[in-house]
């Protein structure tokens, strides 16, 4: 399989090694279940939840979020207690088509503040740091065709924790084959300065001004003004007959430690290339969308208060995205705990009122068909405790 190296230079300072990872199942592929599509988009860096659903109705959210907050009358309204983030525009589409969610207090069952230990345990499912050393999408597909062949395509970035295990995974990237050292090498440069009162902003409007660069026409190989094209493109492999039922995404570049409140910083531009990755799926599944749910979720989110270089650090919970035209329509998933001084988690982060396990088995049992069984004591063991929520899919 013939592969283009894809500029190294361009991964480092775009910080977003966009991958997707899609997953067949040629035993159920004739079925009603398996005509059903997963899409789940991992968000790396840890986004801002926050700036994501803004809770215009918090009286603590403005004192919090000082000179980086967003206004109410700047986002994309959703109801009397949460707007979207301006650049959300595609999402809030089909937000007020009833084909979009949010659940704006998540986490992963440990409280963790780093991002590769974070990520690991999102992507393992487990209920403790590394409990399992398998993906839970892997082990997913195992249990749905137990002793058969099951294949899957990685396209893009290498092949992320959560597929690997005994499934087997193939890869083919249309730019070039990349590895995620240098996105990780620009995470840590970030945590590395956040608290630097010069480095810190000036690496931050470094990754913005060659982001912004490349949308408006850099000699890169992969822009991200090409997001949109590459996602309804790419959406042809769920729309092949036969083909997966399952695709995996990765998002890098949400470390927002710096300048998080421009209009067109790193964050905004963050957010435009995953509104982009929606709308653009979207309108690639064409009549597949209404088989579809969309789960967007990151590692953890960040402080509720702005720190000192206009930017937010490592925090808790954060905002999940869900779309798709068979997500049940409703309002907010899970409950709001507020961001009063005595509600957040150690005085500084918003408290997580839902597990991301929650909501992974609630689409897996009621949109994939996966055994709930499977689910406590394979997918997500020792989660017994951990309810499904109910009344997501349609």
């Amino acid at each position: 399989m013939s592969k283009t190296q894809i500029s190294r230079r361009h991964v480092l300072t775009l910080c977003a090694g966009i991958g997707v990872t899609f997953l067949a199942n040629p035993t159920f592929a004739l079925t009603a279940m398996a005509k059903r599509k997963l899409v789940v988009i991992v968000c790396r860096g840890a986004m801002d939840g926050l700036s994501v659903a803004v809770p215009i109705d918090d009286k603590n959210y403005p004192n919090l979020r000082g000179d980086i907050v967003i206004p109410a009358k700047d986002t994309l309204k959703l109801d009397s207690d949460f707007g979207l983030h301006p650049k959300l525009d595609g999402l809030y589409a089909l937000a007020k088509a009833g084909q979009a969610r949010i659940a704006p207090a998540v986490a992963i069952p440990e409280r963790i503040r780093s991002h590769f230990e974070a990520q690991d345990l999102l992507e393992s499912g487990g209920a403790h740091l590394y409990s399992v050393s398998t993906g839970w999408l892997n082990r997913t597909l195992l249990s749905l065709a137990p002793g058969s062949a099951t294949s899957a395509l990685s396209v893009g970035a290498q092949e992320p924790l959560i597929l690997r295990g005994k499934a087997q995974v193939q890869s083919w990237s249309p730019g070039g084959r990349m590895t995620d050292e240098m996105d990780r090498i620009a995470t840590v440069l970030q945590d590395l300065y956040k608290s630097d009162p010069l480095l810190g902003p000036a690496f931050a409007s470094g990754l913005s001004t060659e982001m912004t660069a490349e949308e408006l026409g850099g000699d890169q190989t992969f822009q991200p003004r090409a997001v949109k094209k590459f996602a309804t493109t790419t959406a042809k492999f769920l729309t092949k007959e036969g083909g997966p039922s399952i695709a995996v995404f990765s998002l890098d570049g949400f470390d927002t430690h710096a300048n998080q409140g421009s209009s067109d910083g790193q964050l905004a531009i963050r957010l435009k290339l995953l509104d982009d990755v929606i709308t653009g799926l979207h309108e690639g599944l064409g009549n597949v969308w209404k088989d579809t749910v969309l789960i967007a979720v990151t590692e953890f989110g960040r402080t509720a208060r702005v720190n000192g270089t206009r930017g937010t650090d490592h925090g808790t919970a954060s905002t999940m995205i869900l779309a798709g035209g068979a997500l049940k329509k409703g309002g907010i998933i899970g409950d709001w705990p507020t961001l009063a001084d005595s509600k957040l988690f150690e005085n500084r982060d918003l408290a997580p009122t839902l597990d991301v396990r929650q909501v992974f088995k609630s689409v897996l049992a009621d949109h994939i068909g996966v055994d709930r069984k499977a689910l406590e004591t394979t997918i997500f063991p020792d989660s017994l405790t951990m309810a499904a929520v109910s009344g997501l899919v349609a």
